[in-house]
């Protein structure tokens, strides 16, 4: 029987780029049963009649705001059986023939979320694989900028090329394509909606590990995303920032945080020196974090 997968995807005025994904679904999901939901965040342009016009038979799960990437996602999520498995893609995946049923035969047992190489739309390698947020890769960072992530213990983001090559587990991986087991998202429960965006997807790797679930890459499965961090604005930018902090935060004690929260500011005021204008304004976010575009709820305690 084949593997009964509910894919997820989150849409806030995604027209545009929403078609190429829903094309590639078919050779993507082939050797699979799956069914889409769109978990729409209240768009105001043709997201949903695309949509319906090239999946007719999709469910559309409407939040009636822009609720965030964790609320929507957990939204879908809430209608989402039968499955065996959730996939949850950005709009601005393009799936490659056979990469789901590749990502599928690595779920099981111990591995709790599979994740695939990921392409940027020119064919290069991106480097989307994640280490854990320490103190010390946050003063790497801070210091050596993006070439701390050359070395495992002064960076998060792994920069070894062959890294991307070899299945295996990792901390976390962004978002943008992520297969979660059944048995993982029923130990986990749902994603953590205090992170209206960005931070969601590491929040809840770190804490499938908790529960004894790995992250897994599957080098096997390739998939092209025509976003990147190359196109976040500096809005964007400045909730990134943040959401680091605050996700340091839920996992650590204050004082600890405090010097996390002080690599950090480090890291972008240097930048924002240099001229930088995402740094500028994540500089300020970090000191009054009311100027977020979407400020963050409430830390409980």
């Amino acid at each position: 029987m084949s593997p009964r997968i509910t894919v997820v995807v989150v849409t806030y005025n995604s027209a545009a780029v929403l078609p190429g994904l829903l094309e590639s679904l078919g050779d993507g999901l082939s050797g699979t049963s799956w069914r889409l939901i769109i978990a729409d965040n209240a768009s105001a342009d043709d997201s949903v009649a695309v949509a319906q016009r090239m999946v007719p038979d999709c469910h559309i799960e409407q939040t009636g705001r822009n609720a965030g990437y964790a609320a929507a996602f957990n939204a879908a999520l809430r209608v989402a059986e039968p499955y065996d498995a959730v996939l949850i893609l950005n709009p601005d995946v393009r799936l490659r023939p056979g990469s789901v049923a590749t990502m599928m035969a690595r779920l099981g047992g111990d591995v709790g979320i599979a994740v695939p190489r990921i392409l940027g739309e020119d064919g290069h390698v991106a480097y989307s694989l994640r280490r854990e947020p320490t103190v010390g890769r946050a003063l790497g960072e801070a210091v050596l900028g993006r070439r701390a992530g050359r070395f495992p213990g002064l960076g998060e983001t792994v920069l070894d090329r062959e890294a991307y090559f070899t299945d295996g587990p990792v901390d976390w991986a962004t978002g943008a394509v992520m297969l979660m087991s059944r048995d993982c998202l029923r130990a986990c429960g749902p994603w953590e909606e205090r992170f209206f965006l960005y931070s969601e997807e590491t929040e809840f790797s770190l804490r499938a590990r908790d529960h004894g679930f790995l992250t897994s890459l599957v080098a096997g499965a390739e998939v092209v995303h025509i976003g990147g961090e190359s196109q976040v604005s500096p809005a964007l930018w400045s909730l990134l920032t943040v959401n680091r902090v605050r996700l340091y935060r839920m996992r650590h004690s204050r004082a600890a945080t405090a010097v996390y929260w002080s690599a950090v500011f480090l890291r972008e005021a240097s930048r924002a020196a240099l001229g930088h204008p995402r740094s500028r304004r994540a500089v300020t976010a970090l000191v009054r974090p009311a100027t977020l575009p979407f400020p963050p709820a409430p830390e409980t305690a």
